[in-house]
This record gives structure tokens, C-alpha cells and sequence, in this order.
């Protein structure tokens, strides 16, 4: 898959913790669940020692959205595990930020809530009673700019919006209007629900920007995207890496470093 840099729009991604349950006992000093599940950071429950002794007790950790090949999200997932020997549940991978913020709502402090979100500003900003406040390791090292001054989230990696295409399927792509041809017809796709996902909305924005759209305005982003539908270019299905090795999804308005992976999922 080749993609080509039209107009680009940068996004960040935020993590926020929802709920600290790990716990265990004080005989050796470590934190008791109480102080695990209150601390705002390692040290605040006796040091990073013990907060992985008290996470090893519970033995499970719950993520959601996190797709394998986002982001090395599978290397990180896997090496947790190894180095920690704490089971990981991953739910939903291809979820997008509102379906996590879903999920929190509806599983409440069961044990199949998600204990991490990675969520996009949008959706962040809107939802800060759901956070709980941690300040990492690294936490001095993140600029002011990029984190909640108390915890609630920061920002861990961003990318810029990109327009990735099989080149065995569509011809090359010079301009956004080439999107408009019959040659495209079935063939265009967002990352997702604009209204849920924050790729589906930094793509929608992309277009507006490109269009002569403003960040205040992403009007012309949505009349361009009206535009593909009425063409018959753009076709309503989450693209994944699944749809663009099937040819589902040719086209696709994703972040630089995903369309940048895809080139393996297509032939040369």
C-alpha cells in the first residue's frame, strides 16, 4: 500500500487511567487495595516495587482499543506479560474512543472493566469524570502541553492524517478530487465513525483543511465526504487491516504510520 501525504492534519492519542484495582497485602510492605487503588502515582503506594507486587496479586490487567498493530501496541501487550507474568485481557481491539468510554459506563467497577483507556482529545476532554488522576514514572518529562496538570490524562503518540491506497487495485492518487472518479467507486473508507472515532474525525478533517476549511469550521470536510457518497467512491466500512488485505477497502483515510504498515498487508 502506497500513501500519499495530500494535505496533513496531526493528531494525538491520550491515556487515561479509569480504575486502579490492584491490590495486595502489607506484610512485606507493599500497598494494601485501598492505597493501590487511591495512589496518584508509584510512589504514593510505597514505591514502584511495590505497586507490581500488588498488581502481580490481582494477576489481570484490562485494556480495550488497542489494535495489535497500532502503534506497537502488540509488542508492548506482549512484553507486559513476559516481564510481569500478569495475564492481559484485550477487548474489542478495533474499538473506537466513544465505544470505550461505553464501556467504562457500562461495566462500571466490575471486573471486566477496562483499567487503561487510550482515547482520542475530543472524546478525553469530554469525559474527565471517568478518569482517575496517575502521574507515571515519566510524568516530568511529558511537557505541560501535552498532560492534566493533576493526572487525569497525557498524551502518548500522535501521527499525521494520510490518504493509503493499494496501487494494485486504484490508480495513483494525486489530489483529493481524483477520489470523486468512477475509478474509486465502492472503493474510499474512514477508520471508523467520525462521531466515535477520533482517525474517522481527524480524516474528515483532513479533507476540510484541504478544502479551505478551518479547525473552528470542519463544514467543508463534511460536504466533501457528502460529495464521495453521492459519487459512490465512499463506502461506509470500518477499514482495518483485515478490509484492506481482503481489497474491501483500497482506499483509506487512516494515520501515516497505520497506512505506512498496510504496505505489507498489500502486494507491491
Amino acid at each position: 500500500m502506497k500513501f500519499a501525504r495530500l494535505t496533513r492534519h496531526l493528531g494525538l492519542a491520550v491515556v487515561a487511567f479509569v480504575v486502579v484495582t490492584a491490590c495486595g497485602s502489607t506484610s512485606s510492605g507493599t500497598a494494601t487495595c485501598s492505597t493501590a487503588k487511591t495512589a496518584t502515582s508509584a510512589s504514593a503506594c510505597g514505591g514502584m516495587d511495590a505497586l507490581v507486587a500488588a498488581a502481580k496479586a490481582e494477576g489481570k490487567l484490562n485494556v480495550i482499543a488497542l489494535p495489535r498493530d497500532w502503534a506497537n501496541y502488540g509488542a508492548i501487550l506482549d512484553g507486559f506479560t513476559a516481564k510481569y507474568g500478569i495475564a492481559i485481557t484485550s477487548d474489542n481491539p478495533d474499538g473506537s474512543s466513544q465505544d470505550e468510554v461505553n464501556a467504562v459506563q457500562q461495566l462500571g467497577t466490575t471486573s471486566r472493566a477496562p483499567d487503561v483507556l487510550d482515547v482520542g482529545m475530543a472524546v478525553a476532554l469530554a469525559n474527565l469524570t471517568l478518569f482517575a488522576p496517575y502521574k507515571v514514572a515519566t510524568w516530568s518529562d511529558i511537557l505541560d502541553t501535552q498532560k492534566e496538570s493533576t493526572g487525569l490524562w497525557f498524551q502518548d503518540y500522535g501521527g499525521f492524517m494520510s490518504i493509503g491506497y493499494d496501487s494494485s487495485k486504484v490508480p495513483a492518487i494525486t489530489t483529493m478530487d481524483d477520489l470523486l472518479k468512477s475509478n474509486y467507486r465502492g472503493k474510499v473508507a474512514l477508520n471508523g465513525n467520525p462521531k466515535q472515532a477520533n482517525a474517522a474525525l481527524n480524516g474528515v478533517m483532513m479533507a476540510n483543511l484541504a478544502s479551505g476549511g478551518t479547525l473552528d469550521d470542519i463544514s467543508k470536510g463534511v460536504d466533501f465526504f457528502h460529495r464521495l457518497k453521492q459519487a459512490g467512491t465512499f463506502v461506509p466500512v470500518q477499514a482495518t487491516t483485515a478490509t484492506v488485505k481482503n481489497g474491501t477497502t483500497p482506499v483509506v483515510f487512516d494515520w501515516d504510520y497505520l497506512s505506512a504498515a498496510h504496505g505489507k498487508d498489500v502486494p507491491a
